[in-house]
């Protein structure tokens, strides 16, 4: 049940959600749906294997600081190039 709560709120809204909205306007909506799902089943099973795979090598203390400290990066990088342009 967390694992739904966390990937269900955290993907509200977010970009690949307005993507697939996009899609549906012009496509047949089944084939959105199960395109989708496909999607995220897939970059899931991949997030899963790579988080298993890495824990047996990297504590868990390291990657949620590196994890947040690329969040940290990418958000100054979005930042600053919203600055520029």
């Amino acid at each position: 049940m967390q694992a739904f709560s966390i990937t269900f709120f955290g993907e509200w809204g977010d970009k690949s959600q307005l993507a697939t909205i996009g899609l549906a306007a012009d496509e047949n909506p089944l084939g959105v749906v199960l395109g989708g799902i496909l999607g995220q089943a897939l970059c899931t099973t991949a997030a899963v294997l790579g988080g298993k795979s890495l824990a047996s090598q990297i504590s868990e203390k390291i990657v949620g600081l590196s994890g947040g400290v690329l969040f940290i990066v990418f958000g100054i990088q979005s930042f600053l190039s919203t600055v520029e342009a």
